[in-house]
């Protein structure tokens, strides 16, 4: 218990520096991604991708072996510069402490009906689960591995295969599922080969030199995502992560901006083939090939940012509700107006919110988390036209009101700054609405007054919504 916090203590430091270094790269990428973006061509896909697109919010979830001590997802079996673990164990002792986790990994009170009422309480509409990260640790019943959930002491539970459970669960409220996977895979033989030390993120052998083994780890993430997409029911994205792991000539200067270092050979492990048998099993799925641009990015994915600017090609930006991804104890967690802030300005700039979350090592929520959400969910009870199956505008933005637009309407939503009081009017200058258009508050559904001062329009807001002191932002429909 004594390594485990003081490994805790250590990464206070390597997970702020990690965050600084995502958000860097992200936001130094995300332009160019918009530039490079293929539009998938499959009726089927362009049908799901727009489906999708309407969706607007959704929840990933981070489980995995990590949750047990409560760490930071992975990466600490990463031996890079920016990784400082607990320096009195020695590299390769840690990575057998942390790949034994699976030994005491034993979540009893797993819930999923709970997990799915708790997103489909936040108002989400789609899920991603990790059915591997990075570690390798397999939360479903691959055959492929014995590194699995169902390998150890959950084993003979009824729902010891997680993934299986939890796609059942969000199905059962209508939600569009996703299957996380990790194309690296540190536990795999084929990828850290034990011959040689593991100095990066990378395969750590000569693939062109031993490329018999390069080919079995091919052969390996080929079977486990037949696996996904052939024995765990209907699967609407394929959520690849890793985007290291990719095709040498795609790697640009958008990928040596990351700092991550660059392996010689190229790191493919054969998409084409990939994308043909999971579109077999799964007509219409949609991908997420991270980073990779080209045919199988059929949407892009900013981590940990919000891009500057409207995009106009499919994208969600990915958004821990803690600072962490996966389970860490006294995380600390967005409120609930910042979500929703966010969310409308993702649904503004023509983008998804996928938030994050984290479930603890016994299988169940944080109960704050819980609570977290069925406030957002609150707020999108009232206000949800103004931002489900909308679309971006030009004019998408004016101080501190967000529009969007669906058919004939037009939505304002003004948001306020967190812990103020609700002022006694609100007012902006685009996307004016004509002198006979009519204003309701969606809030109350009740049409509003408002008068057109020279370039502005301004509302007076009613008294029950003033009564309430404070708020997280006001939206309004326009019908002109």
């Amino acid at each position: 218990m004594l390594k485990i916090n003081n490994i805790k203590a250590v990464l206070v430091f390597a997970v702020a520096f990690s965050f600084q270094f995502i958000q860097a790269q992200e936001e130094q990428g995300v332009h160019q991604r918009s530039e490079a973006y293929m539009a998938p061509t499959d009726p089927l896909v362009k049908e799901k991708l727009s489906k999708w697109e309407n969706q607007k919010f959704g929840m990933l979830i981070h489980w995995g072996v990590y949750s047990v001590p409560g760490i930071m997802e992975s990466w600490n079996l990463c031996s890079e510069d920016w990784i400082d673990r607990d320096s009195t164990m020695a590299y390769n002792d840690y990575k057998k402490w942390y790949w034994n986790l699976d030994k005491i990994f034993n979540p009893v009170n797993f819930d999923p009906e709970s997990w799915a009422d708790a997103a489909d309480a936040a108002g989400m509409k789609y899920m991603v689960f990790t059915t591997k990260h990075h570690d390798g640790f397999n939360m479903f019943d691959t055959q492929q591995s014995d590194y699995k959930i169902t390998n150890g002491p959950f084993q003979n539970h009824p729902k010891a295969n997680v993934a299986k459970h939890i796609f059942e669960a969000f199905r059962k409220k209508d939600f569009m599922v996703g299957a996380y996977f990790s194309k690296p895979d540190w536990h795999s033989q084929y990828f850290w080969w034990d011959k040689y030390a593991t100095p990066n993120r990378n395969a750590n052998y000569d693939i062109e030199k031993y490329s018999w083994r390069w080919n079995k780890f091919k052969e390996f993430s080929f079977n486990q995502i037949s696996e996904l997409m052939h024995d765990y029911g209907s699967i609407d994205i394929l959520w690849l992560d890793g985007g290291w792991v990719r095709p040498k000539e795609t790697v640009n200067d958008e990928v040596r901006a990351w700092g991550a270092p660059i392996p010689e050979a190229s790191q493919e492990i054969d998409m084409p083939k990939i994308a043909e048998m999971a579109r077999e099993a799964q007509p219409g799925i949609i991908f997420a090939d991270r980073t990779v641009h080209g045919p199988y990015e059929n949407f892009l994915t900013p981590e940990r940012t919000i891009p500057e600017t409207k995009l106009e090609n499919p994208w969600e930006s990915c958004l821990p509700l803690g600072n962490n991804w996966g389970y860490v104890p006294y995380d600390p967690f967005k409120s609930p107006t910042a979500v929703i802030h966010s969310l409308i300005e993702v649904v503004a700039k023509g983008g998804n919110l996928l938030l994050g979350v984290g479930p603890k090592p016994d299988g169940t929520l944080p109960l704050e988390v819980v609570d977290k959400l069925g406030k957002i969910g609150n707020w999108l009870d009232k206000n949800g036209e103004a931002i489900y199956d909308t679309h971006a505008i030009d004019n998408y933005q004016d101080q501190n009101t967000y529009f969007t637009a669906k058919g004939n309407k037009t939505y304002a939503i003004v948001v306020f700054e967190e812990g103020k009081e609700i002022p006694r009017s609100v007012n902006w200058s685009k996307n004016l609405p004509s002198d006979k258009a009519k204003i309701k508050l969606l809030q109350t559904g009740k049409k509003v007054d408002f008068k057109i001062k020279g370039d502005r329009v301004e509302i007076t807001l009613p008294k029950e919504i003033r009564s309430a002191k404070n708020s997280v932002a006001i939206a309004f429909s326009i019908e002109n």
